[in-house]
């Protein structure tokens, strides 16, 4: 697949489920995640129902919660100032670190998807929300690497980071590649790091004891998610060496402090939970740099 080729791919069928996921973020502590998930239902209250007894439900807010926390925990001890976040969907990261240090946060997605966050970004702010940093929301295709330079330049001076959480599943082999050999001529001309959550791997999904209802079946299916996933963290470590990065730290969340646990926990019976532990990882999150010449 050529660049041209990467550069129209229609990603827009993929939005949808940063809309699902916002929904299912509604019931954790993640910032603006429950603000979001109202103005997601036009305005509606938006009321957890904390009472359910489903585990593939609860097992699902506690994999996105934790997959949160994990890219901030990457994030807490750098002292870089530029950070831009990839397919950031209705995640809102950026408007929470601005909120909270002197940070420039260059948020992208599709153009609808940063359109949309942009209302809801007037709409908290009419809350009186207080920003000490710089927050830019900027449609962007990352495989477009011209657009993606063009971005990255109105940062000033200095190393950047850069965040993605729930985008290489939906690359293939070769988009990867493009996307990595992207990031790294960023990060050798700026310095900085890469925060990836999405080191999945196949096959483990299955090996849970949890029922995958048909929509998300079937949307797996439509972007050959498995089939876009690592073998294992030994391949995915390879594949980054491969194209020219190492791996930095490994984020390492701790399950009891996640707010959504205690739920998981009241619905998931024993058989599940040592299926669950049987199965092990089945995502990790990553900072990588680029390796040493």
């Amino acid at each position: 697949m050529d660049q041209e080729l990467l550069n129209t791919r229609n990603f827009n069928s993929i939005s949808p489920s940063a809309k699902s996921l916002v929904l299912l973020k509604g019931f954790t502590s993640i910032p603006f995640a429950h603000q979001t998930a109202e103005l997601l239902v036009s305005h509606e209250k938006f009321t957890p129902d904390y009472i359910k007894k489903d585990t593939t439900f609860w097992a699902r807010v506690v994999h996105f919660e934790n997959r949160y926390w994990s890219i901030d925990q990457l994030l807490e001890d750098l002292s870089i100032k530029n950070i831009i976040e990839l397919s950031s969907g209705f995640s809102f990261r950026g408007l929470e670190s601005v909120r909270k240090s002197e940070v420039h946060y260059i948020d992208t997605d599709l153009p609808a998807v940063i359109n949309l966050k942009k209302k809801f970004i007037s709409e908290i702010k009419n809350g009186n929300l207080v920003t000490k940093g710089k927050l830019e929301l900027v449609p962007l295709n990352c495989l477009d690497e011209e657009s993606f330079h063009k971005i990255v330049s109105h940062f000033p001076k200095g190393e950047i980071v850069i965040v993605n959480e729930g985008l290489l599943m939906y690359l293939n082999r070769q988009e990867k590649e493009s996307l990595c050999t992207i990031i790294h001529r960023l990060l050798k001309e700026r310095g900085g790091y890469w925060v990836t959550a999405d080191i999945y791997l196949k096959n483990k999904r299955d090996k849970l004891d949890l029922k995958i209802d048909e929509k998300t079946k079937d949307f797996f299916s439509k972007h050959n998610i498995e089939e876009n996933l690592f073998n294992s963290f030994e391949e995915a470590e390879s594949f980054f060496r491969r194209m020219g990065f190492i791996i930095d730290r490994v984020a390492n969340v701790k399950r009891s402090e996640l707010s959504s646990i205690k739920y998981f926990l009241k619905s998931v019976t024993l058989k599940q939970l040592l299926t669950i532990r049987k199965t092990g990882k089945i995502q990790a999150t990553w900072r990588l740099r680029v390796a040493n010449d």
